[in-house]
């Protein structure tokens, strides 16, 4: 079975932060992955605290560079300390060292880039790449296309717009879910009995 990993460019502007230089990218976000999302400060050092959205919490301790989505641009920031507490990361950065350089970060997205991305084995794939797949049957028939990914605790759940507007969950398991090719942008699934009826 396809297992999906969870991660939902041009860099050098840069900006002023609190008199401080901080490196900006143009990146578009839909280029990036998320990787978790800050939930509060830590300390006073300028650490924050960071809800993981990834599969592998280890790979913030092999993360140089995160890219911090804001309301007024998207920063570049150098990871200079990881530690885990619970089910979060607590990270500091090269940039900051003060508690008030940070605390407008809360609900903030931190991001990487595709080439800082955790690799793909086979049959893996990111959940940010279905989200506009093609959905068809067994058959190949067209069934709809997918709008969104919804985690839950069992399985991830695969959002379809059917073509008259309407909306089907399906859920990700193999009876369901045959094949996720992204590259083609197509996912291959099989009508449950009582599924379109929903």
């Amino acid at each position: 079975m396809q297992k999906a990993l969870h991660e939902l460019f041009p860099l050098g502007m840069r900006g002023i932060m609190d008199g401080k230089e901080i490196e900006k990218t143009t990146e578009s976000v839909e280029n990036m992955l998320r990787i978790g999302v800050i939930t509060t400060t830590h300390g006073i050092r300028g650490e924050v605290k960071v809800f993981p959205t990834t599969d592998d919490t280890s790979r913030f301790k092999k993360c140089d560079e995160v890219i911090l989505v804001t309301g007024t641009g998207n920063l570049i920031l150098h990871v200079k300390s990881v530690k885990f507490f619970k089910n979060l990361v607590i990270l500091g950065f090269k940039e900051f060292d003060n508690i008030n350089e940070v605390e407008a970060f809360r609900k903030c997205d931190l991001m990487v880039t595709r080439e800082h991305a955790l690799p793909l084995k086979e049959g893996e794939y990111y959940l940010c790449d279905v989200i506009g797949a093609e959905v068809v049957a067994e058959d190949g028939s067209r069934i709809g296309e997918v709008t969104d990914v919804i985690e839950t605790g069992a399985n991830n759940v695969f959002a379809v717009r059917l073509e008259e507007g309407r909306e089907i969950l399906f859920p990700v398991i193999p009876d369901c879910i045959k094949k996720v090719d992204t590259e083609a942008g197509i996912v291959t699934a099989h009508i449950m009995k009582g599924l379109m009826e929903l």
